[in-house]
């Protein structure tokens, strides 16, 4: 018997590792106007799946309409660290030169990892990166929602005539 990875199939016969589009056709078929959503739903699986966990990051909700983004950072610089909003995607970039060092220095053990990183986060509509601040090696993205008035729930008097 070989050694090969089985995979349990549901009772559509789809597996986990089909692609999003072929799992979501009927949803596809039946909507008008969430096209936007779905390609944010399968870059965010396609990129889940391709990325890699380092830095480690924490994205907590810390008010109705604040969100903070902390990345540990440790061993990186303000110089080092570079974010970057473009098309609803925050960039965060992370790449430490090289230096010498001090030639009397010999590492035993070297574990602070300061290899180049990227992440992306796809920010929905209305929220706004408000500012970032690395301190003791956290580096915190606040973000918030601002909803345009026009969008906010509103209640519509009905009238008598």
């Amino acid at each position: 018997m070989s050694k090969s990875l089985r995979v349990r199939r549901a009772n559509n016969g789809l597996s986990a590792f089909d692609p999003f589009e072929k799992m979501f056709t009927p949803l596809f078929r039946q909507s008008v106007g969430f096209e936007r959503m779905f390609d944010t739903m399968n870059a965010a699986l396609r990129e889940s799946s391709t990325g890699s966990n380092y830095p480690p990051h924490n994205i907590v909700q810390t008010g109705d309409d604040n969100y903070t983004i902390t990345i540990a950072v440790a061993g990186f610089t303000t110089d080092d660290v570079e974010l970057k909003l473009e098309n609803g995607v925050l960039t965060v970039t992370g790449s430490k030169t090289e230096q010498d060092g001090d030639p009397k220095i010999t590492y035993l053990h070297r574990g602070i990892a300061n290899r180049k990183f990227v992440h992306r986060f796809r920010l929905t509509e209305h929220i706004r990166v408000h500012g970032a601040s690395l301190k003791d090696g956290m580096l915190d993205i606040e973000l918030v929602r601002e909803v345009p008035e026009a969008l906010k729930p509103r209640i519509i008097e009905v009238s008598s005539n």
